[in-house]
């Protein structure tokens, strides 16, 4: 990282005058965060805006895009916009703790509050669970239940529970992610919400009352009176859906190599296994469906040297680049943003042939 970098990365960031999404590299310093354009895999100076964090306010989660739920909203000193999409939970809190640190650089006394975690909470005399679960069905601001699959079946009318804290933090019935985990779990135990599937059911044999409501995005709830499951028929499921069944065990932005054009350009990759599967998804895109994929059984993943294009990369693209050869013999050329990261995918690939 370069001197004074706080943190960069990739993010997805929405357009000013016509709202659609594109993928910048963007950088962190204490009082601006820049962002670039990216042309065969390097960031093209200068930067193509910046965000003057300086009197800048931070909302995260941020609900307003219903098919982007891992949002950051910035709104500066003279109102101006931003939505900024990051690619995981994880790395949109990530973004989110050092965009604050960075706006707040000046309140030493703020900049130490974020590094307080309370470790215990009790529910607030004046909140209601039955105002919280009325205003959870609310059809305008509530959650809203959806089909969602785990290992192979189909749950009707579930959310996820990454999705529920959210919902939770943003409505102000939590300060917290671990505040809003607790208040969940209060309304598990008074059964107005139901465990569905592995991953949560698990979960609820914890004796922790904070453990037993999972901030995940592979955890599915659904409200008490709803409860439906519904396995999906061995003959009905596709394979895109086999596919997708598999636990998500990483996912991040890498640059790809096009199979026809031969262009670079960014994508969301998420690897699973059981089954082992590399997919890509078209950042730009509202539909959460992967454009591409493949299986990883019996594939080869290697790092490509680092001195030089190397053979079969179109483009003046270098550095950080790692090629998959699939059993089909087919070819995926792949650049991450550092050697640590190329070499944290290369491993978690490996571990999956």
């Amino acid at each position: 990282m370069e001197d004074g970098v706080l943190k960069e990365g990739f993010l997805v960031k929405r357009g000013h005058i016509v709202h659609n999404w594109k993928v910048r590299w963007f950088i962190l310093r204490q009082n601006t965060l820049l962002y670039y354009k990216l042309e065969g895999g390097r960031r093209v100076a200068p930067p193509k805006g910046r965000i003057l964090l300086d009197g800048c306010t931070i909302t995260c989660p941020c609900l307003d895009y219903e098919n982007r739920p891992l949002l950051i909203k910035l709104k500066t000193r003279t109102s101006t916009e931003y939505f900024l999409e990051a690619c995981s939970r994880e790395e949109r809190d990530a973004w989110a703790f050092e965009i604050t640190g960075a706006i707040h650089a000046g309140q030493p006394g703020k900049v130490q509050q974020l590094h307080i975690l309370k470790n215990s909470f009790k529910l607030p005399p004046h909140i209601s669970l039955h105002r919280i679960v009325d205003k959870m069905h609310d059809s305008s601001s509530g959650i809203r239940p959806s089909p969602n699959m785990e290992q192979g079946s189909t749950y009707k009318k579930t959310f996820l529970g990454s999705s529920l804290v959210d919902w939770l933090i943003s409505s102000s019935f939590a300060a917290s992610r671990l505040e809003a985990v607790t208040l969940a779990s209060v309304l598990m135990e008074e059964n107005f919400l139901r465990p569905v599937g592995v991953r949560s059911m698990g979960a609820i044999r914890s004796g922790d009352l904070s453990e037993q409501f999972l901030d995940d995005s592979t955890a599915l709830y659904t409200f008490a009176e709803s409860y439906k499951k519904k396995p999906s028929p061995k003959e009905e499921i596709s394979l895109s859906t086999v596919e997708l069944s598999g636990l998500v065990v990483k996912q991040g932005f890498l640059s790809k190599q096009g199979h026809k054009r031969k262009n670079w350009k960014v994508r969301r990759f998420v690897l699973r296994r059981d089954p082992a599967f590399l997919h890509y998804y078209d950042p730009a895109k509202e539909e959460n469906r992967p454009v591409g994929g493949f299986s990883l059984r019996g594939s080869l993943v290697s790092a490509l040297e680092d001195n030089g294009v190397p053979t079969g990369v179109k483009g003046n693209v270098q550095g950080n680049l790692f090629k998959v050869i699939t059993k089909d013999d087919i070819h995926y050329y792949i650049q991450a943003s550092s050697k640590a990261e190329r070499a944290e995918w290369i491993e978690a690939i490996k571990k999956l042939t």
